[in-house]
């Protein structure tokens, strides 16, 4: 019994690193469809076949009852009515990702949509950066035990420890991002150093999300030392609806993940040796006579 126990134990510990998301681990690139689907679910379809298409390791919804995430008469009311995924739409969505073998997961804004999500059998849940101080949010995911990505978007170090003490309290894992809510961010806001100060406070792998307006900072995030990185993504940038613009489009998604893995090649073990490739020219050292 204590060694089924210990088992048990064991991979629950690994649910984050058996989707691929470590510290030790390639870089788990997400494409965050969120409401770029505009809700017509051809479309949202053919976001998760470009996904796929461009090497993305996931792709990103976002699981809400509009009455429950902002008032009626907000600013924005109409555009998240026109673009909620029914249950049956999530479900749908979900299977058609595990028939073509991206992983589907999704953020709820609410805790009836997180028992969705949990019942749907998603593999992760996302905690938006609005909702980095929302406990009963927080709680309800992490009672689940199912994996938490979480942005840190407007959050302070206060606010990001009582955050993940929750996921601790639940014994579940997690990731956190770094993130700047501002949409677009301009390049001198991105703060990516935050991504190392990041990695030096916490043991949790570390990534980033993106809302600049190109896949730069992506490419140096992951030098920086993130492993999850999400960026905004998009069939076209033309479509009307607010984060068409600041999203990668399919061919940019693809030199995102295209650069990234590049990336990872370059940055190599860190050791200060000789290397392999410098055998060729080793035969040149001129030592003192």
């Amino acid at each position: 019994m204590a060694a089924l126990a210990l088992i048990n134990n064991s991979m629950k510990k690994n649910l984050l690193a058996k989707l691929g998301i470590g510290r030790d681990k390639p870089t788990f690139i997400i494409a965050e469809a969120g409401i770029c689907h505009n809700g017509d679910m051809g479309i949202a379809m053919r976001m998760i076949d470009a996904a796929k298409k461009a090497g993305a390791n996931a792709i990103k919804f976002q699981t809400y009852v509009t009455e429950k995430r902002v008032k009626a008469g907000s600013p924005i009311f109409d555009i998240l009515k026109k673009c909620e995924l029914s249950p049956e739409n999530t479900k749908e969505l979900k299977t058609y990702a595990d028939s073509v073998g991206i992983i589907f997961f999704s953020t709820p804004f609410d805790v009836d949509s997180v028992f969705l999500l949990k019942k749907l059998g998603v593999q992760l849940m996302k905690i938006a950066s609005f909702d980095l101080v929302n406990k009963q949010l927080l709680k309800a995911v992490a009672s689940t035990k199912i994996p938490i990505i979480i942005s840190r978007g407007m959050g302070n170090k206060k606010e990001i420890d009582e955050a993940l003490a929750i996921c601790k309290k639940a014994g579940v894992k997690f990731a956190l991002l770094h993130c700047v809510s501002a949409y677009p961010t301009p390049k001198d806001g991105a703060n990516l150093r935050a991504v190392h100060t990041l990695l030096e406070a916490y043991e949790c792998p570390i990534g980033y999300s993106d809302h600049t307006l190109d896949i730069t900072a992506c490419l140096h995030a992951v030098a920086a030392g993130a492993t999850v990185l999400e960026k905004h993504f998009t069939l076209d940038k033309n479509m009307e609806g607010p984060d068409h613009k600041l999203s990668a489009d399919p061919r940019e998604l693809a030199s995102l993940v295209a650069g990234v893995r590049d990336v990872e090649k370059m940055l190599g073990t860190g050791k200060i040796e000789s290397l392999d490739v410098e055998k060729g020219t080793r035969m040149y050292r001129r030592p003192s006579k």
